[in-house]
């Protein structure tokens, strides 16, 4: 026979075939000589050689040999363990010259002995070669039997079945059905009878093939490796047999890039699973199980999170993963807890990305494709994310200008890094898309300044508070907290969304609506999934009317005044851990709790506006492409009526609808007479002094 290494085996076809290959298929010819010998064996000991219809029923001949003394064993086959020998020796000199054999490696991934290995290949040997089914059928005397069953294994390999051989190998705990390696069909059958296969994604490894099947493929994901800081302890730790690692995960922090960087500096590749990408008719320890699988074939770290993606699944969900064999790093938010395995993991901290590798990570997934004058690096900066949603970010932006037929800009890039915020935040708070700038502000200098100053904190928080540490080690907070107090229709709202645009990021308004429940806790349960959701987002938290939750703890009477307490309480505590951006929009600030002034990092005035900024308002609401007549005086309805911007807003919108129904240009009288339908509105009474010469256009 060929060489097995540089030679199929003949009758194989598959010549030429590179090592890996070859020595699977040598290994599976020491297999045929084993059957051969077999049914040499039987052909010599049949009582009845020419029935024709052998495995489709049991004759008089075969019964009365069964009940006459039992047949010997197969002899020893000299032939194949001489072969075998021989393959053996061959592979040795083939992987000392650096050959990948694949059927090897997968024996000493998974800690199987030689018989395992014989075990694997008798199973196997059907789904690469038809003849098998056909011999098989032949031995187990039942031409409906294709597969080999445990009892016709331990005959190839000359065991005993009362040995106790294959029923240590076969455990449900042993490596070949611990590890998905081996299946054992037909569990009603007596255990000799069973069936045996390999499972199609083991026999594709050891035929070259490399896709994960399907019931794991979708939880693959990539990251880019990140997390510097970190890297050499955990490196070292991986290099020094610490096989078990949970990194905890902060907003903006990825446990799994900093577990692929390390991985990766101790030698190995990783595979990672994204774990909220799991369906809910998915078994954790069915996944767990494949994915270690898929993990030790390929010589890979694993890397799982996050855990708290299984949810109400409980600790049960996370042992299958936490107590799996190899190299498996964990990922979550919150701490490791005991129950979910019986290993002390080794813990750390994802750190956050530093800016400048934050900016580096953006150019590098932008670079070639950016309009000029576009720093993708600086752009991204201000954004939270982590490296695999910068990729992602990049990839929406590059995606979004290749659809324009332009080059990447600012705004692709902003539109790209708040597409990858989660959707969770939108059931609980409603999103706004900002549209309004700086100045479309009608504000005082002095307001203005100090939204500015808040855009600052805002953009620089990252660097004052977390690398030059000015919050010092005992401060908790890394959030920023303003507050926006002034009446009704004085830009509150508006200012919010100013905020947010300068930083590039949405504006969700907390409903109210949908937070406060008249059930004892459900408010507190309501606020805390607000919060968490918007740490997890690149967006500015608005509460509007925050009195209505922030309101002043009060003496205690009754049971309602304490649960009120209880949730003012709460709020204080929650706003001390957030890490967000949050808004306190409020008419009335005197309303607001003491407590919460400490935890305000900017406090913002909105005063009814001045005669000369009425006028500008008045300007700005009716200067757009609304046609207008010549006589309007706006210096008089600045002058006359004490007004918010929202009013006069409304009014210029009220004005307009009236002209649109009469086929005119917008006119005084249309003014007024919205005037007057917006001051009965607010309650004011309508007086002939107040509306002057004008009092007249009032049907």
């Amino acid at each position: 026979m060929a060489d097995p290494l540089t030679a199929a085996v003949p009758g194989y076809g598959l010549a030429r075939e590179p090592a890996s290959l070859a020595y699977l298929v040598a290994r599976l010819d020491v297999v045929l000589r084993r059957v051969r010998a077999a049914v040499d064996w039987r052909r010599a000991g049949d009582p009845d050689p020419l029935d024709r219809f052998r495995g489709l029923h049991i004759s008089p001949a075969q019964v009365e040999a069964l009940l006459s003394v039992p047949p010997a064993p197969a002899p020893a086959d000299q032939e194949s363990a001489a072969l075998l020998a021989r393959v053996e020796a061959e592979a040795d000199v083939a992987e000392a010259v650096g050959a990948d054999l694949r059927l090897r490696r997968l024996a000493r991934s998974f800690g199987l002995d030689a018989l395992e290995v014989e075990l694997m290949l008798v199973a196997l040997a059907p789904d690469l070669d038809s003849g098998f089914e056909t011999l098989y059928a032949y031995l187990q005397d039942d031409v409906s039997r294709r597969r080999p069953s445990v009892g016709l294994w331990l005959e190839l390999c000359g065991l005993e079945p009362a040995g106790g051989a294959a029923w240590r190998r076969l455990a449900p705990s042993a490596p070949l059905l611990a590890s998905r390696l081996l299946l054992v069909e037909d569990s009603d059958r007596p255990f000799l009878t069973r069936s045996l296969r390999v499972p199609d994604r083991v026999s594709a490894f050891l035929l070259g093939e490399d896709p994960p099947e399907d019931a794991i493929a979708g939880l693959i994901s990539t990251s880019p490796p990140a997390g510097a800081e970190a890297i050499p302890m955990l490196a070292a730790s991986l290099r020094g047999g610490q096989d078990l690692v949970y990194i905890r995960e902060r907003p903006g922090a990825s446990g799994i890039a900093l577990a692929v960087a390390a991985l990766r500096s101790a030698g190995l590749d990783a595979i990672c699973a994204d774990l909220r990408r799991l369906r809910p008719d998915q078994e954790p320890h069915e996944v767990a199980a494949l994915l270690t699988r898929e993990a030790r074939l390929r010589d890979r770290g694993l890397v799982v999170g996050p855990l708290e993606a299984l949810g109400a699944r409980g600790a049960a969900a996370v042992q299958p993963f936490a107590e799996a064999p190899g190299v498996r790093i964990l990922c979550g938010a919150g701490n490791w807890d005991p129950a979910w395995g019986r290993e002390v993991p080794l813990c750390c901290d994802a750190p956050l990305l530093e800016p400048l590798e934050r900016a580096k990570l953006w150019q590098a997934h932008i670079d070639g494709e950016a309009a000029p004058g576009v720093d993708a690096g600086v752009t991204g900066g201000p954004y939270r994310l982590a490296p695999e949603n910068i990729v992602r970010a990049a990839s929406a932006a590059r995606l979004q200008a290749r659809a324009a037929g332009r080059a990447v800009s600012h705004a692709d890039l902003r539109a790209g890094a708040r597409a990858q915020n989660a959707a969770g935040l939108e059931r609980l708070a409603q999103r706004i898309e900002p549209s309004v700038r700086f100045e479309n502000l009608v504000l005082s200098q002095d307001a203005l300044d100090q939204l500015r100053d808040l855009v600052v904190r805002a953009r620089h928080r990252e660097m004052v508070l977390g690398r030059w540490a000015m919050a010092g080690p005992a401060s908790r907070r890394r959030g920023l907290t303003a507050l926006f107090a002034g009446p009704s229709g004085t830009g509150k709202t508006m200012a919010a969304e100013v905020i947010a645009a300068e930083m590039g990021l949405d504006l969700y308004v907390v409903d109210l609506a949908g937070v406060v429940d008249k059930y004892v806790g459900e408010t507190e349960k309501n606020l805390d999934r607000i919060f968490a959701e918007a740490e997890s987002v690149n967006g500015v938290l608005l509460f509007d009317e925050a009195d209505a939750l922030f309101g002043k703890r009060s003496d205690v009477s009754d049971a309602h005044d304490r649960y009120a307490n209880v949730e003012v309480a709460y709020l204080l505590q929650r706003m001390e851990l957030f890490e967000g951006i949050a808004i306190l929009a409020t008419n009335l600030r005197s309303n607001l709790d003491e407590a919460f002034s400490r935890r305000l990092d900017v406090m913002v005035d909105f005063p009814e506006p001045e005669k000369e900024d009425r006028l500008r308002l008045w300007r700005r609401c009716l200067g757009t492409a609304a046609p207008l007549t010549d006589d309007l005086d706006l210096e008089f309805l600045a002058g006359a009526f004490r007004l918010s911007g929202g009013n006069i807003r409304n009014i210029a919108v009220s004005a307009a609808y009236a002209a649109a129904e009469d086929g005119a240009p917008i006119g005084m009288g249309h003014l007024v007479r919205a005037t007057q339908r917006e001051y009965r509105k607010l309650g004011r009474m309508v007086v002939e002094s107040e509306f002057g010469r004008y009092y007249s256009l009032i049907r």
